[in-house]
């Protein structure tokens, strides 16, 4: 099962991994022209906290995801150990938002949520942001983390 871990004490604080993220989910082909003059909605998100510490926010694709169990439609799933969402069956009723421990479930312009999928609905390989981040403080690893309380 595979998971984005982000290492704070290596985290800049740049932001580049939001901006690659979302350039990965546009469908673009040039990243200055798909978000030249778009509000960016990524799905991941870089957090300040006080003593210049970073750290970024994705799924945690945890092993027990209260988002999936609680969705009314089955628009969320686990599948292959990814939380997957299949837009689809999502009525918006945004219980996943509510469920998710972390914040990871955000609301999205063109369908009712966005949620980090690992860049499985895009042609990225790897999730951009691990691959872009600068200072490889956001990695892709194995392994399985419980939901929180």
């Amino acid at each position: 099962m595979k998971r984005i871990t982000v290492h704070e004490e290596w985290c800049l604080g740049c932001h580049l991994c939001e901006y690659y993220c979302a350039f990965a989910n546009s469908g673009g082909d040039d990243m200055a022209d798909a978000l030249r003059g778009v509000a960016i909605r990524p799905r991941i998100a870089v957090e300040d906290a006080e003593n210049d510490v970073h750290f970024a926010v994705s799924c945690r694709h945890c092993a027990t995801p209260r988002c999936a169990e609680g969705c009314i439609t089955g628009a969320l799933s686990v599948v292959d150990g990814v939380i997957r969402l299949d837009a689809d069956k999502c009525v918006g009723c945004y219980t996943c938002i509510l469920l998710c421990p972390y914040g990871c479930i955000t609301p999205s312009e063109g369908k009712p949520i966005q949620k980090c999928e690992l860049c499985l609905n895009n042609s990225a390989g790897a999730p951009l942001c691990v691959q872009k981040c600068p200072n490889r403080a956001i990695v892709l690893e194995e392994g399985a983390v419980p939901c929180a309380l």
